[in-house]
């Protein structure tokens, strides 16, 4: 029998993807539409490729994190979300809500940390997850189970594809970003360690705790100084890095259930966007949310 397939999509990392794709758009009355329009358009792309029986979006929830408690830098050094996106999250929420895809947020809690918890129950239940993101964090969940999309690409990473693309099984993930740090999250790492010096200690090592533990092993005095030094912002690195599995659930699996769309909330709500092709899209019943949108 084949398993059931939950698809969890990364809503904050596909809406600023969307924005920054897609040219400035407004309707006729100059409501900003692009991020909307953008976003639209990749969840559609998803459901036809993934046919997942099951589906939600998570978003980061409002409010300071614990992350952000233990490391006042953290994420510090992004700009803030623009005027022109801000205005059309209430929009998202709206197209959402219209589609009938669940949409998950926790006060002070992340984005990864819902999908992480969520992706982690459902396999064990007995699904097949696929986590639509472009956060490397998320890859430190892969498992038989569990694989990783990127929003641009339908090509997925396993097991297999991370020990691949980084040298390292994906349980090692965080002690990898412990050492070089994270730039998008503003994670510090250890200063002068890269991605190739931190794969081969974790190779020789296994993980963060073991490095540490074994410094005396290190031969290049360098290394091994910088180390010893950085031991306990490395360590928090990887606190900062490694995404909650023990987060409380905001639903439960069978809330996930695709289901159709609300046509005489959607149809409106498109117009009122003035979003012409999908509104011919969902007036044709045949193609609904698997229909060619392009």
């Amino acid at each position: 029998m084949t398993a059931p397939r939950l698809v969890l999509i990364d809503g904050n990392a596909c809406v600023y993807r969307a924005f920054f794709a897609l040219p400035a758009l407004t309707n006729s009355k100059g409501t900003p539409t692009n991020a909307v329009l953008g976003f639209a358009t990749m969840l559609l792309k998803f459901i036809r490729e993934e046919q997942p029986q099951s589906l939600a979006v998570a978003f980061d929830g409002p409010g300071p994190t614990s992350r952000h408690r233990e490391f006042a830098e953290y994420k510090a050094q992004r700009p803030p979300m623009p005027d022109n996106l801000s205005a059309q999250i209430p929009l998202v929420d709206r197209l959402l809500d219209c589609l009938r895809v669940p949409r998950l947020l926790i006060p002070g809690e992340e984005a990864d940390d819902i999908l992480a918890a969520l992706a982690l129950c459902a396999s064990t239940d007995g699904y097949e997850v696929r986590i639509i993101t472009s956060d490397k964090d998320l890859l430190q969940v892969v498992d038989d189970r569990v694989v990783v999309r990127d929003p641009l690409m339908p090509r997925t990473l396993g097991p297999v594809e991370v020990v691949a693309k980084f040298g390292i099984a994906p349980t090692q993930i965080p002690d990898l970003l412990a050492l070089m740090g994270d730039s998008s999250d503003n994670i510090p790492g250890v200063p002068g360690i890269g991605e190739k010096t931190a794969r081969d200690l974790l190779q020789r090592f296994g993980n963060l705790d073991q490095i540490l533990e074994r410094l005396g092993e290190i031969t290049k005095p360098k290394l091994r100084e910088t180390l010893t030094a950085y031991a306990e912002q490395a360590r928090m690195s990887k606190r900062l890095a490694t995404v909650r599995r023990d987060l409380a659930l905001p639903c439960r699996l069978a809330d996930l259930s695709c289901s159709e769309p609300d046509l005489n909330q959607l149809l409106p709500f498109l117009r009122e966007l003035e979003f012409t092709r999908l509104i011919r899209q969902f007036e044709q019943p045949t193609l609904g949310m698997t229909g060619n949108d392009q």
